[in-house]
């Protein structure tokens, strides 16, 4: 019994140290940053109103996290998290058989993926270098087009979902050191 003891007490000391970690070092956030600002995400791609989602989506984000004030300015802020929408494409991924108009033997888009791309800088106010910085954060998500008459409404269903997952990675990649 007396060995038993002995190799628990062995074998847990030497688990700690395994060599297993997380890439991610806890929260990366200088406590002197007390107000944020986001402003306009800028759109290089024209998808209407892309702009306004992106950015209000990162601010709801920022603002669950109960750390900060979080404002659509860039003036007044201790940091600024400023982005630019460098691509967004919709491109067909799924085909199906058509049968429309009696004719057979033709194929059509039966779902489609949606890709967003943006250039993300995260900077504390009056540094020239950024906090966290990516150049090309991309997410993607794919909807089934079912009835041709919401196409576009199934895209927007997908693209808020999209916006919304983009920005919690985001912020989660920015404020968590992964």
């Amino acid at each position: 019994m007396k060995g038993t003891a002995r190799l628990v007490l062995a074998l847990c000391l030497l688990l700690p140290g395994c060599g297993y970690s997380l890439v991610g070092r806890g929260i990366a956030i200088d406590p002197s940053i007390k107000r944020i600002g986001v402003p306009l995400f800028k759109d290089t791609k024209g998808k209407a109103g892309l702009d306004q989602l992106v950015t209000r989506k990162v601010i709801e984000e920022l603002l669950k996290r109960h750390r900060f004030d979080v404002v659509q300015e860039s003036t007044g802020v201790d940091a600024l998290v400023e982005g630019t929408i460098t691509d967004y494409r919709v491109v067909p991924v799924g085909f199906g058989a058509s049968g429309v108009g009696g004719t057979t033997g033709q194929t059509q888009a039966s779902r489609y993926s949606i890709s967003l791309t943006v250039s993300v800088r995260y900077t504390k106010v009056g540094q020239t270098e950024p906090i966290w910085e990516n150049g090309a954060y991309t997410y993607s998500d794919e909807y089934d087009i079912g009835d041709a008459n919401t196409f576009f409404e199934r895209e927007d269903q997908t693209l808020e979902r999209l916006t919304t997952t983009f920005a919690r990675n985001l912020i989660s990649a920015m404020l968590e050191a992964f």
